[in-house]
């Protein structure tokens, strides 16, 4: 290819390229990121107040699987809100819509077929802190009767701890 057959093609190129992102092939505009402060209140609300929670979700799908950071590795979603102070019902609610399930929540539970496979596939999930720090032992015990095969197992592990501190 000589000199002027390169900068045709060259100049033939520059046409036809960025055209192509003209074109949206299907796609539609991408959504914005959920507010920082809307999460925060959906997250704040997932510790006991139903039906805030509920005509927020109705408002805000996504926020189902939101997590608002409290800083220092301290994330929090509504479903770990709702788990560590043993809100069963909000727990079953977000779980019934489709939020991403944990081993917290098991727990809180008293899901011994779930928390048994995890520690054999992860044994250092003994240690796992969850939102604030609380440990599985704590969810164990928010669960009450339902979770007391679960905080014996946990026990007989050697967790004794219900919160661990963050650094």
């Amino acid at each position: 290819m000589n000199r002027h057959q390169f900068i045709k093609s060259v100049g033939m190129t520059s046409l036809i390229i960025p055209a192509f992102p003209l074109f949206s092939f299907g796609k539609t505009q991408e959504e914005p990121q959920l507010d920082k402060a809307l999460v925060e209140k959906f997250v704040g609300a997932s510790h006991g107040k139903f039906d805030i929670v509920k005509e927020l979700l109705e408002e805000y799908p996504t926020l189902l699987n939101a997590a608002h950071d409290w800083r220092r590795g301290d994330f929090e979603t509504g479903l770990g809100a709702a788990s560590h102070v043993g809100n069963k019902e909000m727990a079953q609610y977000f779980l019934d819509h489709g939020t991403q399930a944990n081993i917290f929540t098991a727990a809180l539970f008293g899901k011994l077929d779930i928390i048994k496979p995890m520690m054999r596939f992860s044994p250092s999930l003994i240690n796992v802190k969850g939102p604030h720090c609380f440990t599985l032992l704590h969810h164990a015990e928010k669960g009450g009767d339902d979770a007391l095969e679960v905080k014996d197992y946990l026990l007989s592990l050697g967790l004794k701890e219900m919160r661990i501190p963050l650094y």
